[in-house]
């Protein structure tokens, strides 16, 4: 049977940590967070980082738009919002509804406010790439010599990981069958990953719900948990990116 890769514990550990940072600081920081329209899992996402915010002493203001916003009118409405001095970090909750160019509105963010790292101008680790690369520090997984197989090539999930493990010189092969190590974040209804595919021994990590965990677990050595993996990790490290970004804490940085 694998051993459980507790991100709910190890989140709360670094979140006291961040806590005692930002308290010997003084600064007195704000997350701004961008909600459009009212989907139910986006407002679950965000009242996570609004606790986590609270747990570490950190104003949280939501911004929520209608759905039917408009490209221009939430264009101007970001750029406000970056402009403003009292607001030191922004989230822009994905997805945003078809019509709008994400993208371009992603784009808007300032470098320095960036902490979901997806400006395309970002000074900080993705916040989930950053939670997987803690989890598997405290647990003393190496991944050199190894082969990674990342599942799904999403802004969120996919692309980080993949790009992050390819520049450290990392192995990222194709087939999850070979793989030693499995990171999921496909995401899509129907899209599963089961015991039967996977090598004996391998570390599964589902960042996205797409891993079939009692057949997994019997074949893995190391696996995330439905709830309390990857997720309140990469809450955890939205508030940390926050505050490397205002010199509270020292960061790993994008280069």
């Amino acid at each position: 049977m694998a051993i459980i890769l507790d991100g709910k514990k190890l989140s709360e550990k670094i979140l006291e940590d961040l806590r005692k940072k930002i308290k010997k600081s003084g600064k007195k920081l704000k997350l701004a967070a961008v909600l459009v329209g009212e989907d139910e899992r986006s407002k679950i996402f965000l009242r996570q980082k609004e606790k986590a915010c609270k747990k570490v002493g950190v104003d949280f203001k939501l911004y929520q738009f209608s759905q039917d916003i408009g490209q221009e009118k939430l264009a101007k409405e970001v750029k406000t919002i970056g402009r403003h001095k009292l607001c030191h970090g922004i989230v822009i909750q994905l997805p945003l509804p078809e019509y709008i160019n994400a993208n371009e509105i992603l784009s808007l963010i300032p470098p320095e406010k960036d902490v979901d790292a997806l400006s395309g101008k970002a000074l900080v680790l993705s916040p989930v790439l950053e939670g997987i690369l803690e989890l598997l520090k405290e647990y003393k997984i190496e991944l050199k010599g190894k082969k990674v197989a990342v599942v799904g090539r999403g802004r969120l999930v996919g692309e980080p990981v993949a790009t992050w493990f390819l520049k450290q010189g990392i192995e990222v092969v194709e087939n999850v069958e070979e793989a030693d190590v499995i990171i999921s974040g496909v995401g899509k209804p129907g899209f599963v990953i089961n015991g039967n595919i996977i090598k004996e021994g391998a570390v599964v990590i589902d960042a996205a719900g797409d891993v079939d965990f009692d057949s997994v677990e019997k074949k893995a050595s190391y696996i995330t948990p439905v709830f309390g993996g990857v997720g309140p990790m990469t809450v955890a490290m939205v508030i940390k990116n926050l505050i490397v970004l205002n010199k509270v804490y020292p960061g790993r940085f994008m280069g």
